[in-house]
């Protein structure tokens, strides 16, 4: 082909200056898709979505941050990987980040302004690390993180002014470390934090001037720590605080009457302590709480107005706390109560007159109980077909002749067969005259009958109960007898 004029008076280009053209073509090409920064580079052995904007390098044996990643990258993967370190100004070609995921790597040192050139970035993850110490400074200039995660580290102690520049900061957890000291201003600069979880720690206590500075925290979230007491005010200045978490504490036997003061919660579980009983003094400023959980604690009486300030509570939940007694008016006051969870204890009956009124009640879960089927079970049957089991309809224990019996294979015509009462009656009320010589053995004997077996107690004089607690070297039987502990069981 020559450059003379074709048909029509059109110059004909040469075939040779054609190749040229195409071959630079195509170099340019291929050298601009494999520059770095360039919308169609990706690092080798890395994947890549242009339209996400997004890098994984998720565990391919890295060591360092790989090159080649283009500029304009947001979500940045490097989980599983072999880093060791974040040095000031790796990560600075990248200033669009939003998200970075460094989740275990082998990171034992930040760098201050390791990260203070991602001014876009909203979420760090850094879980399952060797991090022993986060410097001061290490977060610096992220104004706009929403979430950071520092859990499964080995860190020891949060120092001072750690978080101060997270002002943006919403959601931060810091469980499975060996944390045995957080510095009083820690969570200095924290002031948008809504969400704190803190597991997993070898923390003997919670100061309340450290947690005073996160005045935005709506829900707290404290597991597997090793506390033996809630002190007065530990969570005194945490007046946006709705939701909060006490599980897996197995010291604990102690909750200050002041715990909980100036609070306004709305739910809150206590669960998996060593408490006996229910720490009502504590309720008592909780005047909005609609939520309660203290499942698997020895909790095995409820005692009458146990819960009596807890006004607006439509739930309560006690699963697996070895309850064996719920006292006439335990419930007094729960006049909104909607969802009860007794399941999985050792209660043979739960009587109406436990409740400030049934009536409210939609949901009732008494499975897994050893339940007498008797009179005092009546009002549960009468509701039987509107009242939600949830799935789990209780069986009776007893008495022989309905063992096994679901609640709800009754039929109303057999209601009034078998759950019936004997009225309890006291078989020899003769006063009872007994003469001692000094030191020795007294019992006296009740005996007491009626359907169910009723329960005997003992008043004294001034009209007071009896009981082995209040009374030294006296002993109350379960059978009724009444005397000092060394004379024989009858």
């Amino acid at each position: 082909m020559t450059g003379s004029p074709g048909p029509g008076g059109r110059a004909l280009v040469p075939w040779s200056r054609v190749w040229r053209w195409l071959l630079a073509a195509s170099l340019v090409a291929v050298i601009t898709s494999t520059l770095p920064g360039s919308s169609q580079a990706c690092p080798p052995r890395c994947e890549c979505s242009a339209q996400l904007r997004s890098v994984s390098c998720q565990r391919r044996r890295l060591t360092n941050i790989p090159e080649g990643i283009p500029t304009e990258t947001q979500l940045l993967d490097l989980s599983k990987n072999r880093l060791r370190w974040v040095q000031a100004g790796d990560l600075a070609p990248y200033p669009r980040l939003e998200e970075v995921d460094l989740s275990e790597n082998l990171i034992a040192t930040l760098e201050p302004n390791a990260f203070a050139t991602l001014q876009s970035l909203k979420v760090l993850k850094l879980r399952g690390n060797q991090l022993k110490l986060v410097p001061m400074g290490a977060f610096a200039k992220l104004g706009n993180l929403t979430s950071l995660d520092l859990s499964e580290n080995k860190m020891v102690i949060l120092l001072d002014y750690t978080f101060q520049d997270l002002r943006s900061l919403k959601h931060l957890e810091v469980g499975d470390n060996d944390l045995v000291y957080i510095s009083h201003k820690a969570f200095s600069g924290l002031v948008g934090l809504e969400d704190l979880m803190i597991e997993r720690c070898n923390l003997t206590s919670i100061s309340g001037q450290t947690l005073s500075y996160l005045r935005s925290l709506v829900t707290l979230r404290l597991r597997h720590l090793s506390i033996t007491a809630l002190e007065d005010q530990n969570f005194r200045k945490l007046s946006n605080l709705r939701g909060l978490e006490i599980d897996h504490w197995p010291y604990l036997e102690y909750i200050s009457p002041l715990s909980f003061q100036s609070l306004d919660l709305h739910w809150l579980s206590i669960t998996n302590t060593n408490i006996t009983s229910v720490p009502s003094a504590s309720f008592k400023n909780l005047v909005h709480l609609t939520h309660l959980n203290l499942s698997y604690n020895p909790i095995t009486t409820l005692e009458p107005w146990a819960f009596r300030d807890l006004l607006r509570l439509k739930e309560l939940v006690m699963v697996s706390t070895g309850l064996t007694t719920v006292e006439p008016h335990a419930l007094g006051g729960l006049r909104q109560i909607r969802v009860l969870n007794f399941s999985s204890n050792d209660l043979q009956t739960l009587e109406e007159g436990s409740f400030h009124s049934v009536n409210s009640l939609e949901t009732l879960r008494v499975d897994g109980n050893p339940l007498m089927c008797d009179c005092r079970l009546l009002w549960i049957l009468q509701r039987r077909k509107t009242l939600n089991f949830d799935g789990r309809v209780p069986v009776c224990a007893g008495p022989v002749e309905v063992q096994g019996v679901s609640l709800s294979s009754f039929t109303d015509s057999a209601l009034f067969d078998h759950f019936t009462c004997q009225k309890p009656k006291i078989r020899n009320r003769k006063l009872q005259q007994v003469i001692a010589r000094e030191g020795q053995s007294v019992s006296f004997l009740c005996r007491a009958e009626g359907e169910p077996t009723p329960i005997i107690i003992w008043i004294s004089p001034q009209r007071r109960r009896i009981t082995t607690k209040s009374s030294g070297r006296i002993t109350v039987l379960p059978s009724g007898t009444f005397g000092d502990p060394l004379c024989p069981a009858d």
